[in-house]
């Protein structure tokens, strides 16, 4: 099955996959949900824990507004309703890692209601994802199981911590939009500051609900909203890589085909992904809202946001990818793919308008998403940790601009400068590095190549194309230094072409 091909071949017909996701996102805050608890990665065990956390008798959960604000400032970034009024509720299940016996929720009235994510898709395309819900709630603990042969241990600093849940509707239809969908949620929370979107900490992972139905069902459920048109779904639970949830799709809606063209039905459950034998795995039988008991939290009183307040966490929110791929387009000319990739990360954005003011927008861009991408890779860095100044690329773009230097020398002095032995132009400097612009000596190394060649020179009258011949015996007769421009006209004279 192709990552981006909307229905799948079966030995009975065509299928198609229908995707809903929940995301949850850890808010970035320093203190829990419900408690004065600092939240942090590399604490040693239950370090991070207060009474509240930990479930004790008496202990009253206080609602932190860092939280609350952070949740706005979300739903208005996913152009989203924000609820005036929400109510958190008590989710009743035991697990050890749950001191309380309820996870406090949001079910029946949600801090933000109903939205729209515009996604580019890898071609260039756009489509819409509707969002359903935003809704907060606390963090439950993390059972280890490799410490003892005998006993689980439990570490409660994660219990409490404030996740956002981002509910999408069924508008995602390949492995490859779902990813797509994920990374601009990612990059949308990013810009705003609202989580630091590390999958690799769990600060960011999503619950994958996949089901399949016959080619063309889509369609009439779209036209009617009739559920009954799509099959059964599965939930595969956290999963916290990109290419974990293309990989958990792919095996999954397989994997439903397969039963279905046996004759079988789908049994709605929860199943968890196994990265290492690559296929999903039965966790439990999924249960309904009446199985957990839900009811309003008596110990919180219902969220009523005043419009001012909402008016002013907006008026604060900064410049969110969508806008500013418009804006480098318009402003800089730039390609909307250029501006796909420049958006893609914060920093990057900002380094390229810092090293592009003046100069040829489109050679920053390339340099930027090039060869300081390539080496930031290299060195496992993203932009935030760029140790090269935007000074110097817009320097570096401003050399090859003025014909100081070649874009091919150009390379070579970037090796220089990130290798830290100063500014392009120190370079330059100090390895001899400026282009000959000189006619003179450029028309020196022509004439005597020519003279040395003469049957290649009497060659190139029937055909043409064999000039690259003699324009890369110029370039190593100069060391590389000659501008290519006054080679190519020198030789076109000389040639008689």
């Amino acid at each position: 099955m192709s990552d981006n091909i909307k229905t799948i071949k079966g030995r009975t017909g065509d299928w198609e996959i229908v995707m809903g996701l929940e995301i949850h996102a850890q808010v970035a805050s320093k203190a829990k949900l419900f408690s004065g608890a600092a939240v942090g990665f590399g604490a040693g065990p239950n370090e991070q824990v207060s009474l509240v956390d930990a479930g004790f008798p008496g202990m009253l959960p206080t609602l932190n507004k860092h939280c609350v604000e952070q949740a706005v400032k979300t739903g208005l970034g996913l152009r989203a309703q924000i609820n005036r009024r929400s109510q958190f509720d008590r989710k009743n299940y035991f697990y050890p890692d749950l001191p309380t016996g309820y996870q406090i929720s949001q079910l029946y009235y949600p801090i933000v209601g109903e939205g729209v994510v515009e996604v580019e898709a890898e071609d260039g395309s756009f489509f819409n994802v509707g969002i359903e819900r935003l809704h907060l709630e606390q963090d439950a603990g993390k059972l280890i199981h490799d410490l003892s042969p005998t006993e689980s241990y439990v570490d409660l600093n994660r219990a409490g911590t404030a996740l956002m849940e981002i509910v999408s509707r069924p508008d995602l239809r390949t492995p490859d939009e779902a990813v797509a969908y994920v990374k601009k949620i990612r990059t949308i929370l990013i810009y705003l500051g609202t989580c630091d979107g590390d999958m690799e900490k769990g600060n960011l992972r999503a619950d994958v609900n996949v089901s399949v139905c016959r080619a063309g069902n889509y369609d009439k459920f779209k036209e009617t909203g009739d559920f009954s048109y799509l099959g059964m779904r599965c939930e595969i639970k956290n999963v916290n890589s990109f290419r974990f949830i293309s990989q958990a799709i792919q095996y999954e809606a397989r994997r439903q085909i397969e039963i279905l063209e046996d004759g079988g039905s789908i049994t709605q459950e929860t199943r968890l992904y196994d990265p290492t034998a690559g296929e999903t795995r039965s966790m439990r039988s999924k249960e309904e809202a009446q199985d957990y008991r839900y009811f309003p939290d008596p110990d919180l009183l219902p969220l009523d946001l005043e419009e001012a307040w909402i008016a002013e966490i907006k008026a604060s929110l900064p410049e969110l990818p969508d806008d500013k791929r418009k804006r480098l387009m318009a402003d800089y000319g730039l390609s909307q793919y250029d501006a796909i990739v420049l958006i893609s990360e914060q920093a990057k954005a900002d380094y390229f308008e810092a090293a592009a003011k003046g100069r040829d927008a489109k050679l920053v861009s390339n340099w930027v998403t090039n060869e300081v991408s390539a080496r930031l890779a290299a060195e496992g860095k993203d932009f935030s940790q760029n140790p090269l100044p935007a000074a110097h690329v817009a320097q570096l773009v401003e050399l090859i601009e003025t014909n100081v230097i070649s874009s091919k020398i150009a390379k070579e002095v970037f090796d220089h400068v990130w290798n830290g032995e100063g500014s392009p132009a120190e370079v330059v400097e100090k390895h001899g590095l400026k282009q000959v612009t000189d006619t003179g000596a450029i028309e020196k190394a022509v004439d005597e190549i020519i003279a040395a060649n003469p049957d290649k020179a009497a060659a190139v009258a029937e055909k043409p194309q064999a000039i690259g011949w003699f324009v890369g015996q110029v370039m190593k007769a100069t060391g590389g230094k000659a501008n290519p421009a006054a080679v190519n006209d020198i030789l076109k004279a000389k040639l008689g072409l």
